[in-house]
C-alpha cells in the first residue's frame, strides 16, 4: 500500500550492540558498535522511531526530504506535529530532544490524532 506520497518505504537496517564497561574504573559508557552480518531490509508504509536519552541521529532521511531543524538539531513541527514537508509528521525526542518516555507517549498520541485528521482530508481514490 502506498504512503501519503504514493510510494512505499524501503528501510535498510543494521543492528548495533551496546559495548561494555570501559576505562580503569570500569564505569559504564554507552557506546554502540555495529554488529557485522545483521543487515536487513524492511518494506513499510509508516515508520515510528522510539529512541532513548541520547540525542536523535536523524540519518539521511531528514536531508533527503529537506526537513527543517532548529539550532539544537531537532525537527521543526507546527501545532499539528507536521514538518515543513506536507504529510511528514514528527513527535517525541526527534522534536523536543531527549525527555521522559511519558512525554513522548503523550506527543505520539497527539500526533496520531493529527495524522488521522490529515489522512481523512485526503481525497478518496
Amino acid at each position: 500500500m502506498p504512503n501519503a506520497f504514493g510510494t512505499g518505504l524501503l528501510l535498510r537496517c543494521r543492528m548495533r550492540r551496546i559495548a561494555g564497561p570501559q576505562g580503569r574504573r570500569r564505569r559504564w559508557r554507552r557506546t554502540f558498535k555495529e554488529a557485522p552480518g545483521t543487515e536487513f531490509e524492511l518494506k513499510a508504509d509508516l515508520v515510528l522511531l522510539a529512541l532513548g536519552f541520547l540525542h536523535v541521529e536523524h540519518g539521511p532521511i531528514v536531508e533527503q526530504l529537506g526537513l527543517a531543524t532548529d539550532d539544537r538539531g531537532n525537527l521543526v513541527v507546527d501545532a499539528n506535529f507536521q514538518t515543513n514537508v506536507p504529510g511528514v509528521f514528527a513527535a517525541g525526542d526527534t522534536v523536543a530532544g531527549a525527555s521522559l518516555v511519558v512525554r513522548a507517549i503523550a506527543q505520539g498520541r497527539q500526533m496520531a490524532a493529527a495524522v488521522d485528521a490529515f489522512l481523512r482530508r485526503l481525497p478518496q481514490t
